[in-house]
């Protein structure tokens, strides 16, 4: 998927304008790209859409207009974007009360790492925060970006309709679930 461009970004201006019409169309379009993990975990699979979006919304509430600091909101989201032969989410554990939150947190150090994606019978574990740790001793982040990176083999299954399962497997948080086919045909597109 290519990147995206610095001249292909709206001005501030402009995208006050459209602003409404694009979050519409983000939110639709991330209904076929989520998956809930349980009670507590969702990831979004991104793709330069959502991505797109992203840097827009940054680049709004930081009021940013300058050329370097339009270059460093996109050195930063840009990894994001798949790249053909990967599927990359945003992985997010939710707990809406702060105490709860801090506890889980805590018990869910690692979990970033014991995510995977089974492709027919190929499991494809995830590779986690790539650009920086986000868990120290004491928690785990509340997100997580991940990477699923596919052989020739699983993409050409993913490609054939195959099933596609998404499963964390750690000791205080256990879940599978299968992909709906609205989420596996979006993600299909993520692939060349």
């Amino acid at each position: 998927m290519p990147k995206i461009a610095r001249e292909s970004l709206l001005t501030l201006e402009a995208y006050a304008r459209e602003r409404s019409i694009m979050r519409a169309d983000v939110i639709s379009h991330k209904l076929n790209r989520r998956v809930q993990l349980g009670g507590h975990v969702t990831l979004i699979f991104e793709d330069e859409k959502t991505i797109r979006y992203q840097v827009q919304e940054m680049l709004r509430a930081e009021r940013a207009f300058e050329d370097l600091a339009i270059r460093e909101e996109l050195d930063a989201y840009n990894p994001l974007i798949p790249d053909g032969s990967n599927f990359k989410a945003t992985m997010m554990i939710e707990y809406p009360d702060p105490l709860e939150r801090a506890r889980e947190l805590a018990r869910l150090i690692g979990v970033e790492d014991r995510v995977s994606l089974s492709v027919g019978s190929e499991v494809i574990c995830a590779m986690a925060d790539e650009d920086l740790d986000r868990e120290n001793d004491v928690k785990t982040s509340a997100v997580h970006f991940l990477r699923f990176e596919l052989s020739v083999s699983a993409v050409n299954a993913v490609k054939s309709g195959a099933a596609m399962r998404l499963a964390i497997d750690h000791p205080n948080y256990s879940f599978e679930a299968l992909l709906p086919d609205h989420v596996r045909t979006s993600l299909c597109m993520d692939l060349v």
